[in-house]
């Protein structure tokens, strides 16, 4: 099996401000990194492409734009956050972009699985190009010291 590894690191700008409210530590207050993704995808040796590639980075813009737009400058809650009605009420009042609810929860390990999931379904419905490529990893960090995967169900592209 072949893999390769796809990084989109603390210098992209992926800025994006949450907490964890039930946390006993400081955890709790809001607070932000510039995270960091690696997707790591996979195929057998005679599934590359023409190229020799499992997956052409080139063909992965989608991927980019969809971790912009969840996690450049945004503010994430966790669905059971019992803030919600207050940041939405306070980012309504001042026009900022309205949180990000994820359902998984916030921190490196929910984020991974939800940018895991959102990604796959990109591979499936082949916005990601002609591959052969499975999606098997999810990697997040907020800094050199602190990560988390997520690794899921491998998921193929559509027609292979």
């Amino acid at each position: 099996m072949k893999t390769v590894t796809k990084t989109y690191g603390h210098d992209c700008g992926f800025s994006a401000v949450f907490r964890q409210p039930y946390a006993t530590s400081h955890c709790c207050d809001p607070h932000g990194y510039a995270l960091a993704f690696s997707l790591t995808f996979a195929c057998e040796d005679d599934e590359v492409d023409e190229n020799g590639w499992v997956i052409d980075f080139g063909g992965l813009k989608p991927v980019k734009q969809f971790l912009a737009d969840s996690f450049d400058h945004r503010l994430v809650l966790a669905a059971t956050d019992p803030a919600i009605p207050d940041f939405q009420a306070l980012y309504k009042k001042h026009g900022f972009a309205p949180p990000l609810i994820l359902a998984e929860g916030v921190g490196c390990e929910n984020f991974a699985t939800f940018v895991f999931r959102e990604v796959a379904r990109l591979l499936e419905k082949g916005a990601l190009g002609e591959t052969n490529a499975q999606l098997i990893k999810v990697e997040v960090s907020e800094h050199g010291a602190n990560s988390a995967g997520y690794t899921g169900d491998f998921v193929r592209a559509v027609g292979s």
